[in-house]
């Protein structure tokens, strides 16, 4: 259990300072625990050579070398936790990247899992954009119809074109809302199959 302790405190004082501007110092990269730090980084999904690359210059400018050796050996665990399609769909449920890293034989899981994420992730984010535009279009609608109550006979008709081409976007933009719900909708269905039964393709093609 002290073991642990130290082992978690070792990575999280090494994650402060190199999530800081400030110059490590000596003992802070002597003391880091290579392995619990390549094994944190590999469950992370992050591309090995540029993420050592990092650690070292970090060391580099106290003269310490991090142990390359020991920290893949923990790497090589943290991936071992990454590379599965419930990780694969997490990942992509929260939009984030992938580096290629996941080996032959677990990557065609991780990649279902991912994609399905991804797709999930997207069609949520184009009805946070939709909303988004319709609200921004509703406040401008709220506006000009504040002027038109004040405005002079002249411009009231091109303020009633402005105010009647918004609320036909407006209309335009429910319709696709409609559209791309469903799509989600299908999604999550999905989702929630593949949660159930990780290991299986999707019974319907397409992702």
């Amino acid at each position: 259990m002290i073991r642990l302790f130290l082992a978690l405190a070792a990575i999280v004082g090494f994650g402060l300072f190199l999530a800081s501007c400030n110059t490590p110092s000596k003992e802070e990269c002597v003391a880091a625990d290579w392995r619990v730090i390549g094994e944190s980084d590999g469950a992370a999904g992050y591309e090995p050579q540029q993420r050592f690359a990092a650690h070292a210059k970090s060391c580099e400018r106290v003269k310490i070398i991090p142990d390359q050796s020991i920290w893949f050996q923990g790497y090589q665990a943290g991936l071992v936790r990454y590379c599965t399609p419930l990780s694969g769909l997490s990942r992509g449920q929260a939009g984030s990247g992938y580096a290629n890293v996941c080996p032959p034989e677990t990557a065609p899981g991780f990649l279902r899992g991912f994609n399905l994420g991804s797709k999930q992730h997207g069609l949520q984010e184009r009805l946070n954009s939709m909303q988004n535009d319709y609200s921004s279009k509703e406040m401008s609608i709220d506006e000009l119809s504040d002027k038109l109550r004040d405005a002079k006979d002249g411009d009231r008709s091109e303020l009633r074109r402005r105010i009647e081409d918004l609320e036909d976007d407006m209309h335009d933009i429910r319709r696709d809302q409609r559209d791309v719900q469903d799509d989600l909708d299908r999604v999550n269905e999905d989702v929630e199959w593949f949660q159930r039964n990780p290991s299986a393709e999707l019974p319907a093609p397409g992702y």
